[in-house]
């Protein structure tokens, strides 16, 4: 799998989504943002770890 961001960068993604996002679901992100997704899974083994650490 060829990665195109940094984990600082997915990380970043993800707040700025939950700033706007009322809903962070596997499933609307996906959709919506296909890339930071892909890269959010090569950096963590799922989708709520990178949730949490980008709160943390």
């Amino acid at each position: 799998m060829e990665v195109d961001m940094s984990v600082e960068e997915v990380l970043e993604g993800i707040r700025r989504l939950n700033k706007v996002e009322e809903n962070l679901s596997k499933k609307k992100v996906k959709k919506s943002h296909p890339q930071l997704m892909k890269n959010a899974l090569y950096y963590f083994s799922d989708w709520e770890k990178a949730i949490d650490k980008s709160i943390s």
